[in-house]
């Protein structure tokens, strides 16, 4: 790989960039400008191998802890990794970083004026993903999201251009929305990793115990806290849903699909009956498409 990185990706990037057809949303589609797509998924990139090294995820070999400076004996340390990450990180900023997904980065960085701050952001998400594993209150959630999601969004807003206080609020709520949505999705992913991110508070206000989220399927308990939080997430994407009109042409499509990928993924789950325990409840491309028109019709 050359030092701009605009070469043919390796292996281990096509690993992690790969995922990206996973996601709710596509994260860089093709009506979007090549070097906004170019730039986005350099972002993504970075988030997705930060939350790979942050979960286990990482491809087997180990080939990321080496491009890292890790050595073998501290490959499977996760909180090593990250602290090698935040120093590669540090020298796409100050030199000539290590890993190929951070040297992919670097033009991004340059080119669209970016800062660490969002970036420590998700490393430091990821560090607290090893030290907490419940989440006492929502408003305990919500703090997680700040580091784990909204920078995501606000990167999405300094890559193309149009980063405002206002936008960025909105920005955040959506972000958080999502978030919370993919935590509904992934509650039985979640619990094999031993991770709750069902607030305690509200686990016992609704008669939740951690045992009941180890079952095949979710009793009338669970699925009324689902649901609970469900709406939650609703509101937020409801709150944050102005941004799509804020803006104009390709990025308000691209904004409104981020918006509707969350509110088709909560439609998903309100037909598994708030049952999200035998697997993550998923949309299919038609109601996705549904709720782009509704956005942007502004409806929703």
């Amino acid at each position: 790989m050359t030092e701009t990185g605009t070469t043919r990706p390796g292996a281990t990037e096509r690993g992690t960039l790969d995922k990206a057809a996973a996601e709710n949303f596509p994260v860089a589609p093709f009506f979007l400008p090549k070097d906004w797509r170019t730039d986005l998924m350099a972002v993504y990139g970075f988030a997705r191998l930060v939350d790979d090294i942050g979960d286990g995820d990482l491809a087997p070999g180990g080939a990321d802890a080496r491009l890292l400076g890790v050595s073998p004996a501290e490959a499977e340390d996760r909180l090593v990794l990250l602290d090698a990450f935040e120093a590669d990180l540090d020298r796409v900023f100050s030199g000539e970083p290590r890993h190929p997904l951070l040297r992919r980065l670097q033009p991004t960085v340059r080119r669209r004026a970016l800062t660490p701050e969002p970036f420590l952001g998700l490393i430091a998400a990821n560090r607290q993903d090893q030290l907490v594993t419940r989440y006492e209150t929502y408003d305990d959630l919500l703090a997680y999201c700040e580091l784990s999601a909204n920078p995501v969004g606000r990167l999405v807003l300094a890559v193309t251009g149009t980063s405002t206080p206002e936008r960025v609020r909105l920005s955040d709520a959506i972000c958080t929305a999502l978030q919370i949505v993919e935590h509904l999705q992934d509650v039985a992913e979640d619990l094999g990793r031993d991770r709750i991110y069902l607030p305690a508070a509200d686990m016992k206000r609704f008669h939740v115990q951690e045992a009941d989220l180890a079952m095949k399927t979710a009793g009338a308990s669970v699925r009324a806290l689902v649901a609970y939080e469900a709406q939650r997430a609703r509101e937020l994407l409801n709150e944050g849903a102005p941004l799509v009109g804020s803006v104009h042409g390709r990025l308000k499509l691209l904004l409104a699909g981020f918006v509707a990928g969350g509110r088709a993924a909560l439609r998903a789950i309100a037909a598994a009956e708030h049952d999200v325990l035998p697997g993550p409840p998923k949309p299919g491309k038609l109601q996705l498409l549904r709720e782009v028109g509704v956005t942007l019709r502004g409806e929703g």
